[in-house]
């Protein structure tokens, strides 16, 4: 069967590099979870490597093409191709509440999606890595006080430790993306239920980053705050001034004192 190829729709665009590939699969250290679902595996460059892992393993591949390439060169594979959309799909159809580990080369136009998905399975996930556009990984893992220091920072890395491990330039891809690319691994938190309203968490993280130019104070007025809560200093600050424990702490404060 001849070479699939990457359709832009799909934003696929297709790892190379053998040794790249590998280095990709020994991010995950396996432990304590007995199944890797790797998403978008294409040709299967990064798959190979997985297989040789003590881990049960399942791909989900919306590519037809894909799918078909990787029964014929795959036979370990055969019942454990899943042909989905991973973002639209019900994982838990196939893992029924088991703890799995998140891998890929991930498309870059559906990339932080995946990992707002991640953040909805962080129940299930406790270990994910994979390839991003470089800028986007780099994101991910920043701290507080920059530019490029937003919601998916300070979401990800309320749950999990966010490491960005290294770059990859675009002449190991087919066809090449214009952006480099970062690789990066997030392993979850000891104890990863904040000691707050996880949802309002989450809606005072997006509200304050969708105004990020302005304080808090002006940004968080939908939040209906007290007088009183309004005069609190943390309120002076924004978005990006903050580091992920005091937006849990804004959050209790609004949760106590909301009118």
């Amino acid at each position: 069967m001849k070479d699939v190829r990457a359709k832009k729709h799909l934003g696929q665009h297709f790892l190379t590099d053998e040794s790249i590939a590998k280095n990709i699969a020994d991010t995950l250290n396996y432990e304590g979870y007995d199944i890797t679902l790797e998403i978008g595996p294409g040709m299967g460059v990064l798959t190979k490597y997985l297989l040789d892992k003590p881990t049960e393993m399942y791909v989900i591949e919306i590519d037809r093409d894909s799918v078909e390439y990787l029964n014929v060169h795959y036979p370990k594979l055969h019942g454990k191709i899943i042909s989905q959309d991973f973002l639209r799909y019900n994982i838990n159809e196939v893992f029924e509440g088991k703890p799995f580990a998140i891998i890929g080369n991930f498309p870059y136009n559906i990339s932080s999606q995946i990992v707002f998905k991640c953040l909805e399975l962080r129940h299930q996930v406790p270990e994910f890595s994979g390839m991003f556009q470089k800028e986007v990984a780099e994101r991910i893992c920043e701290k507080k006080g920059t530019k490029t220091y937003g919601i998916l920072s300070v979401l990800v890395q309320a749950f999990y430790e966010a490491e960005y491990l290294f770059t990859v330039s675009p002449e190991v891809f087919n066809p090449p993306p214009k952006v480099n690319s970062g690789v990066l691994r997030l392993r979850r938190r000891e104890n990863f239920t904040l000691p707050c309203n996880e949802k309002l968490f989450f809606s005072v993280v997006k509200t304050g980053f969708q105004q990020r130019r302005k304080t808090l104070r002006n940004s968080l007025k939908s939040f209906n705050l007290s007088d009183n809560l309004k005069e609190d200093t943390i309120f002076d600050l924004r978005p990006e001034q903050l580091t992920v424990d005091q937006f849990i702490e804004l959050t209790q404060k609004i949760e106590a004192n909301a009118v």
